[in-house]
């Protein structure tokens, strides 16, 4: 009796440090991963934000807007971008939302979601891949869902498209392992005035649940309706610069790779049933 109460206790440590192991191969050895996008391709991402994370020598990924005027005329530093390691994403031609929704008098008949085809709206994400292909000369990519926004006509336009992405990102908060994500909807935290210091105890949040944090930034300081702080997002930035050998840091094409290797290889060795 006395050695089961002593054996127990050390087996069930030593299982929690198994999977506690699991859980951070997915994250290259490291407590977790943190993934910083930014939405809708404007100039503070250009002036502010990538200079920001270029200086500690971090990455993220940038959902652009085929059609926005600064992706114009600003091609030649997104390129630039690219080339630093950055992720260029698609965040479709038009930036359609579903206009029958609440809160939506912000969209217009032409990019009104609810009232394209499903055959248009994947059109013009290719057609988006398109553009991006020849700006950074990648073929693998993630996406990121206008408003959050997944069906037509109760359709879900994504499913023409899994072959041609590596994941997209959706908009509901969560902080899921590896196995637990969703790389057809990953979830996000969206980021609009929240303090330093909450979005840095999210990431302490998910060190210790050795989880995935993914970002959603719009504006930083200034430059759009949804904004942060551009003091607050370099506080962020410097701690996970402080903790990177604890925090793997990348942008989400990465991540999500890597997170699909490990959900294959755990289906491969789930037993037939």
């Amino acid at each position: 009796m006395l050695f089961r109460y002593l054996v127990a206790p050390l087996l069930l440590s030593g299982s929690l440090a198994v999977n506690a192991q699991a859980q951070t191969t997915a994250w290259q050895g490291k407590q977790c991963a943190v993934v910083l996008t930014y939405d809708d391709a404007i100039d503070a991402d250009l002036d502010r934000v990538i200079p920001a994370l270029d200086s500690l020598q971090l990455r993220g990924t940038f959902y652009l807007i085929g059609s926005s005027p600064v992706v114009a005329r600003r091609l030649g530093e997104w390129r630039k971008a690219a080339q630093k390691g950055h992720e260029l994403g698609n965040h479709a031609l038009m930036h359609p939302c579903d206009g029958t929704l609440p809160g939506r008098s912000f969209v217009t008949p032409d990019n009104d979601l609810s009232k394209y085809t499903v055959a248009r709206a994947v059109g013009e994400i290719r057609a988006t891949n398109t553009l991006l292909t020849a700006i950074d000369g990648r073929t693998r990519r993630t996406f990121a869902y206008p408003c959050g926004d997944r069906t037509i006509g109760g359709v879900n336009f994504y499913e023409p498209l899994r072959s041609d992405f590596v994941a997209a990102r959706g908009v509901t908060k969560g902080l899921p392992t590896a196995a637990q994500a969703d790389l057809t909807n990953l979830a996000c935290y969206s980021i609009n005035g929240q303090s330093a210091d909450y979005m840095i105890d999210l990431v302490k949040q998910a060190r210790q649940t050795h989880t995935l944090l993914v970002f959603l930034f719009h504006g930083v300081g200034g430059g759009h309706a949804l904004n942060v702080d551009a003091n607050a997002h370099r506080q962020l930035l410097r701690y996970l610069k402080a903790h990177e050998r604890d925090i793997w840091v990348a942008p989400l094409v990465e991540v999500a790779e890597r997170v699909k290797a490990q959900q294959t290889a755990a289906a491969g060795s789930a037993p037939a049933r």
